[in-house]
């Protein structure tokens, strides 16, 4: 368990919000709207009204006893750019900040931001990706590099085990897991047989899958 301070609690925050409630976070949620703040009490630890952009506030929250500091705010960068700089002056250890485009990434990490979330950019990337090859069905990109895929299991590797196909020597690709009628298995060796009806989930650069899977 982990404290959170989250700020901002529009679409995307109060998503945060739900998400860190299932997984048992205490979550402080801050938001200039009563509103807001009003329809997140409920799966928060707790929250307050008030102005992120003031020093004087955070600094009453006490942000460095957070474990993690989220700026959600997503319609005034002005003010998400303004927390992010003020929570790390004030100690925070971890500030993660949401982008709404790429040169919005920028100033936030050169303004604090320890991490940023694009999600616009994210969801963009995805559906380009999931929705013009055919063998992708999801993908968790780790780095601006690597990332692990979800795609099915070509034609014509049914029936080869996976040190047949070797794509760790062939296309520098590691195959994680295999999944099977909604069962996942880790224990994945060169021996592992891979048959129609089954998805893999491999750890490499998309170029590289490009070229395994004639993407």
């Amino acid at each position: 368990m982990k404290s959170i301070l989250l700020i901002g609690l529009g679409r995307f925050g109060r998503g945060v919000a739900e998400k860190l409630n299932e997984l048992n976070h205490q979550v402080m949620a801050v938001d200039k709207r009563e509103d807001r703040v009003n329809e997140v009490l409920p799966i928060v630890t707790d929250a307050q009204i008030g102005d992120a952009t003031s020093e004087t506030f955070l600094r009453s929250l006490g942000v460095d006893n957070y474990d993690v500091c989220i700026v959600a705010i997503g319609d005034d960068f002005q003010s998400s750019l303004e927390s992010t700089s003020l929570l790390k002056e004030l100690g925070a250890r971890k500030v993660v900040s949401r982008a709404s485009s790429e040169v919005q990434r920028k100033f936030l990490l050169r303004n604090g931001a320890d991490d940023v979330v694009y999600p616009e950019g994210q969801l963009a990337a995805w559906t380009a990706i999931r929705h013009t090859t055919d063998h992708v069905l999801d993908y968790i990109a780790l780095d601006s590099e690597y990332s692990i895929y979800d795609l099915s299991v070509p034609d014509e590797w049914h029936g080869k085990t996976v040190g047949a196909l070797d794509i760790r020597k062939k296309y520098s690709l590691n195959i994680l897991a295999v999944r099977e009628n909604g069962n996942t298995s880790r224990a994945v060796t060169s021996d592992t047989m891979l048959r129609e009806g089954q998805t893999v989930f491999v750890l490499g650069k998309w170029k590289d899958i490009q070229k395994c899977f004639r993407i």
